[in-house]
């Protein structure tokens, strides 16, 4: 089994974790902690690979009644399971969605997210936890062999803010606009191949499977069939996802990808290519797929996401664990 020791990096990016999770616990009542706690004891537990982005309840701690220390408590947590890139990209889902209830009416009412601590953060054995709600769902496993933090997905409603304190806000912008520089780039025949459809799928293709199946996706115009400097736009558009994770784990994945071959990524797209059109596209490793649309509310409702093949869940991790736990 295929894992990867871990780095001086990944031992500061799990204490801070590890740090986060005890001031977490701290500032919470005991019932609060009962919550937050709620969970199968293996992580591998088949339940534990359910997930939506969509709104509704989730198990866990709801940060609904959460004091403003509670708060600071949780964003820490988010914040160490990032790249400062990745905390900008979740805190501003949890604020784009405040605009969307404020506008829909509902201003002023609490954030509706739900977090679950799974394990013990303190030993060697695995520990996971978990944030998700509308538009926001980071699950992040720690072992003494690294951190996985797929699936990864951010979303946006609206994707471009038209109006109040956030007027102009495109909280996906650098995610949009990679993608539809290296399709606009590419010449007709090129463009043939890449684009599989003139209307676009109304959601990502995986949903919110347990397990990505890539076979789902559109082939797409290959890495090593561009120009040099689409190659450039493609890898920037890979970095922007993989550099949502903290540094030594966003590392690894870049690195994994180039070991593997360049020429093994791909690229697809659907839609319009004008900005306001509706669009969708998708990126393929042999590791690893990204998948990107806005095509509801007229080309305004972005959702994006980094499923990795081998890592969703810490599955490699957990097994790798088990494996030797038990012989």
């Amino acid at each position: 089994m295929e894992t990867t020791t871990a780095t001086a990096t990944d031992t500061d990016t799990v204490a801070g974790m590890r740090e986060a999770a005890h001031a977490l616990l701290s500032v919470l009542e005991p019932e609060q902690v009962r919550e937050l706690r709620t969970g199968p004891s293996r992580l591998d537990a088949p339940e534990l690979r359910q997930w939506t982005y969509l709104p509704g309840p989730r198990p866990g701690l709801s940060t609904e009644g959460l004091d403003a220390g509670q708060r600071a408590a949780v964003d820490r947590l988010l914040a160490a399971a990032h790249s400062a890139t990745g905390a900008e990209l979740a805190r501003g889902a949890i604020e784009v969605e405040r605009h969307r209830r404020a506008t829909a009416g509902a201003a002023g009412a609490p954030d509706r997210y739900w977090l679950r601590l799974l394990g013990d953060p303190d030993g060697d054995a695995p520990w996971a936890w978990r944030m998700n709600g509308h538009h926001l769902a980071v699950h992040v496993l720690i072992t003494t062999d690294g951190v996985r933090v797929t699936p990864h997905f951010i979303g946006a409603e609206p994707a471009r803010i038209a109006q109040g304190p956030q007027a102009g806000r495109r909280l996906l912008g650098p995610e949009e606009d990679l993608a539809r520089e290296l399709v606009t780039d590419l010449d007709p025949d090129r463009r043939a191949v890449a684009v599989f459809d003139t209307v676009p799928p109304d959601d990502i293709l995986t949903r919110d499977d347990p397990l990505a199946d890539p076979g789902r996706l559109p082939a797409g115009l290959t890495h090593d069939a561009m120009t040099p400097g689409q190659r450039v736009l493609l890898e920037r558009l890979v970095r922007r996802y993989l550099d949502r994770a903290p540094t030594a784990y966003a590392r690894q994945c870049w690195d994994d990808t180039v070991s593997r071959g360049l020429d093994t990524l791909t690229f697809a797209w659907a839609g319009g290519r004008a900005p306001g059109d509706r669009h969708y596209y998708c990126v393929q490793a042999p590791d690893f797929l990204i998948e990107y649309d806005n095509t509801q509310d007229d080309g305004n409702h972005a959702h994006s996401v980094w499923r990795h093949l081998r890592h969703d869940w810490g599955i490699d991790l957990l097994r790798a664990h088990y494996t030797e736990q038990h012989g």
